[in-house]
């Protein structure tokens, strides 16, 4: 096949310049995509900027990916070529670990990110083993689904593997990139659902996105008036706040789950966990089989991600405009 063709970042925190690369051989286990679609994630930026130490350059970025399948190796029974599929976070796993054994790729410890070591979604095509491209229902529009194969599926395993369910009381935690997709797919599981957010203004959208109730956790004392009200509360945002507060907002037998990364550690009195048999967890993304599942759910739910569209050509302002919090609330590319 032809030299593969997209925008990669030549430095920490460089501006992607065009690039192109070969890549060889199409391995027995991957398909080609034709990329038409690919959204612009937060990770891509901590990426670029090199922030978590793993990038290696030059690199394409990107990593919420849909487009059609064009190419399928020898060993590949599940994909046909013009197949619509999304990719998302990961490319590829050891497929024979205990944890690929058991549905759970994403936790395994040969995990091969799509755009860490290797070249992402700000392209023209990509390759990743087949297991990892996954078939995107029809009834779901490619712009609105890209942000679900990274920031969708941050949100969806944790409430899907920590048994949310129509009984379940719900809280979102800041509504933005991942919490406006969280606060549409707590909705779908038929929790009672509380978004919190920093803006006051974001109310009635956050309504709109299937939240019941708001908090505005600006007013001084609003994290206490809901204490001993949640059975679980997913955190998306990247700032400190008041942990404590939201821990004693747990019920007994509650869960707080970070799906955002604060900058500073998050420090929580050992008492408040022991009392109410309370815990704190953490979620990656999530494994083929939730993001199949997410999908469904996703198309049959009208689960969808709110949008502003970039030409790929236009990565860097996408990148910019993301980096700045002024998207609202996912940027994508297009082909």
């Amino acid at each position: 096949m032809s030299e593969i063709h997209g925008f990669a970042a030549h430095a920490a925190g460089a501006h992607l310049l065009p690039y192109k690369y070969d890549p060889g051989d199409l391995g027995p286990n991957e398909v080609e995509v034709k990329i038409s679609h690919c959204g612009v994630c937060h990770s891509d930026v901590h990426l670029i900027d090199n922030d978590w130490g793993l990038s290696k350059f030059p690199f394409i970025p990107g990593h919420e990916i849909v487009g059609a399948v064009i190419a399928v190796g020898s060993e590949v029974r599940d994909r046909t070529v013009g197949e619509r599929v999304g990719i998302g976070w990961q490319a590829d796993s050891c497929g024979i670990c205990e944890w690929c054994r058991q549905g759970d790729e994403h936790l395994c410890a040969k995990s091969q990110p799509t755009c860490v070591g290797r070249n992402g979604g700000y392209a023209d095509r990509i390759r990743v083993n087949a297991k990892f491209a996954i078939p995107v229902p029809t009834v779901l529009e490619s712009e609105n689904v890209a942000p679900l194969l990274c920031g969708g599926i941050t949100v969806y395993s944790p409430l899907r593997n920590h048994g949310v369910r129509p009984s379940s009381r719900v809280g979102v935690i800041g509504i933005g990139g991942l919490g406006h997709i969280g606060l549409q797919f707590a909705k779908a599981f038929g929790a009672e659902v509380t978004a919190f957010s920093t803006s006051k203004d974001k109310e009635a959208e956050a309504k709109s996105l299937g939240a019941h109730h708001f908090v505005n956790t600006r007013d001084t004392g609003a994290l206490k008036k809901v204490a001993g009200s949640f059975d679980f509360l997913l955190s998306t945002v990247s700032a400190d706040q008041d942990w404590q507060g939201y821990v004693n907002a747990l019920r007994p037998k509650g869960t707080f789950c970070v799906v955002g990364v604060p900058p500073s550690p998050i420090q929580i009195q050992a008492f408040s966990l022991i009392g109410g048999q309370r815990g704190i967890s953490g979620s990656p993304t999530g494994s083929p089989r939730d993001l199949h599942e997410m999908l469904d759910v996703a198309a049959r739910h009208g689960v969808k991600a709110i949008t502003e569209r970039f030409a790929m050509a236009k990565a860097n302002d996408a990148v910019a405009k993301v980096k700045k919090n002024q998207v609202r609330y996912r940027a994508v590319l297009t082909n």
